[in-house]
């Protein structure tokens, strides 16, 4: 089975590349929405994380991942301090993930990590993919987002890999600042090569 990381900087993609590669049958592994998962209310990372950050309880059993936010972004020691709660949790249900595909005889999977090359998650696939689109294109994507400031996306960028860095270590650069067909056509001919 190939497994294949896929990376990119915050709006350049990743998401939507992730979702064809799921349309043409080829199991996900989002590592964003297993962290959502594991602090929103029930999660199995809450009460380590609000033992952390008690300022962050949303009250009904989760985190406020705004509140969360704030913290983290602000101080890189505060950020050592969740990812040491969050990153195993993450590591081990996308252990669990590939074992799943195993039982499943799939041919490929897909990590969709966005600090693939940053945590070293890269050593555990085969092949590597890194989402990139103009920086213009980029930024007005991201400040588009809910709740999004032009404080927050810098504190974002300054956490993670220059696009340049990620493109030189990656095996494969699809373009997202084309139309659809575009990225899906570029998907597709990694798929093909990948399937050979």
């Amino acid at each position: 089975m190939k497994v294949v990381g896929l990376t990119g900087s915050i709006g350049m993609g990743k998401t939507f590349v992730a979702d064809i590669f799921q349309s043409r049958g080829i199991g996900v592994f989002d590592a964003d929405k297993e962290i959502h998962d594991l602090i929103e209310s029930g999660g199995k990372a809450v009460a380590q994380v609000l033992e952390k950050f008690p300022e962050a309880d949303n009250k009904n059993g989760g985190i406020d991942r705004t509140i969360l936010g704030q913290i983290v972004f602000a101080d890189k020691g505060r950020l050592a301090e969740l990812e040491a709660i969050l990153h195993p949790m993450v590591r081990q249900a996308g252990d669990d993930f590939l074992k799943e595909q195993q039982g499943k005889n799939a041919k490929m999977i897909v990590k969709d990590i966005p600090l693939l090359f940053e945590t070293g998650a890269n050593k555990t696939c085969d092949v590597t993919i890194v989402v990139e689109a103009p920086v213009e294109v980029q930024k007005e994507r991201v400040l588009a987002r809910e709740g999004m400031t032009e404080d927050k996306y810098n504190s974002i960028m300054r956490l993670q890999l220059p696009s340049d860095t990620k493109k030189e270590l990656a095996n494969y650069v699809i373009d997202t600042g084309v139309d659809k067909a575009g990225v899906e056509s570029q998907v597709d001919k990694i798929i093909e090569e990948l399937s050979k």
